[in-house]
């Protein structure tokens, strides 16, 4: 039997939380240690939940002959030369989204992770719902035909951190696209080589006064085979996330609503402790969510990660799919800066996406 991987998390906050509580079920990872760069923060998390090692300085943990694999939620800007030392010292890598900066970073990471023979693994949660996954297994089936239009959303009233609407910060880290920072891959299958894809123009508004950044965006690709797919993303929603998607084929339609069809519909004149993510209040009408985490997808996501690692096989969502996604991140920015249709694959050496 293969051995058990020992997992080091990096990051002490609102995903770390979700990371360690998604592995928690797999019975072939142990969280055996954490880094944190603030003081206090991994030892109170470590604390928490009963994981044996804890360090500020991700290095240490690094060197650690124990550790198999690291799961990374640290902000953005530090993706790459987590990845980068990770690879140096032999372990495999989970990365949050989005993978890194620009395509240069991404580039360097997946050439790292390669040569260091270690595995490159992208944390898109969503190609391992539940609900979606099933949607694809419809599409899979021939149930809805051959697929005309894609859409996806994810509307929310903005990230847990607070250094997301720091203006300042927001400009330094804007290559990974900010407002699209959670952009969704729907788990189908890819389209075949060499197949171009036209981006076309985006909009962003900015309707709230947390930033100056782009808080909702809008991008619209156009496959060569006819399809079209819409992605929605908003940070101005109220009331707790909002997460849809839905195939619209030659002999069917399928809709698959990631909140309200699994919650349980209350109300309540006084409130409770907790309705679902991101819900500023439950008193009135709410919609009570049950077994997050694995409605959204995190303990499958990260169970098959375990497994990639444990027997060497290819994870369903890698470096390169972090890649694609900033690619077509900086290709709609593009788009929307020129006014015009952008093709993919598109080419850039910028560090900004604006």
């Amino acid at each position: 039997m293969s051995k058990n991987i020992k997992v080091g998390i990096i990051g002490s906050q609102f995903v770390s939380h979700i990371h360690t509580i998604s592995l928690k079920p797999c019975s072939a990872a142990e969280v055996f240690a954490v880094a944190s760069p603030t003081p206090g923060n991994a030892q109170k998390f470590a604390a928490k939940h009963g994981i044996p090692r804890h360090f500020t300085d991700y290095k240490k943990l690094l060197a650690m002959p124990e550790v198999d694999m690291i799961v990374v939620g640290a902000p953005n800007d530090l993706h790459c030369a987590i990845a980068l030392d990770a690879a140096a010292a032999g372990k495999h890598v989970v990365m949050e989204k989005p993978l890194c900066l620009n395509l240069a970073e991404a580039d360097r990471m997946i050439d790292a992770c390669r040569k260091a023979k270690v595995k490159l693994m992208y944390a898109e949660e969503l190609c391992f719902t539940p609900k979606y996954v099933r949607l694809k297994q419809l599409l899979d089936s021939g149930a809805l035909g051959e697929p005309t239009l894609v859409k996806q959303l994810e509307k929310h009233d903005g990230p847990h951190a607070p250094h997301f609407w720091d203006v300042e910060r927001f400009r330094r880290r804007r290559d990974h696209g900010h407002g699209l920072s959670r952009n969704r891959i729907l788990p189908l299958d890819p389209w075949p080589p060499g197949d171009e894809i036209g981006v076309c123009p985006d909009g962003h508004s900015r309707s709230q006064r947390q930033t100056d950044g782009d808080d909702n965006a809008l991008i619209i690709l156009e496959f060569a085979n006819g399809v079209v797919a819409l992605a929605e993303e908003s940070w101005t929603k109220m009331g707790g996330m909002d997460d849809r998607a839905e195939i619209h084929g030659s002999k069917g339609v399928a809709y698959a609503d990631l909140h309200h069809g699994n919650a349980i519909e209350t109300y309540s004149l006084e409130g409770y402790d907790y309705a679902v993510e991101k819900a500023g209040s439950t008193r009135g009408w709410s919609f009570t969510v049950y077994e997050e985490e694995w409605n959204y997808g995190f303990p499958q996501e990260m169970a098959h990660f375990v497994d990639c690692v444990q027997n060497d096989k290819q994870p369903l969502v890698t470096g390169e799919d972090g890649r694609a996604v900033l690619e077509a991140i900086f290709a709609a920015y593009e788009s929307a800066r020129t006014g015009r249709k952008v093709e993919l694959p598109f080419k850039t050496d910028a560090k900004k996406t604006a």
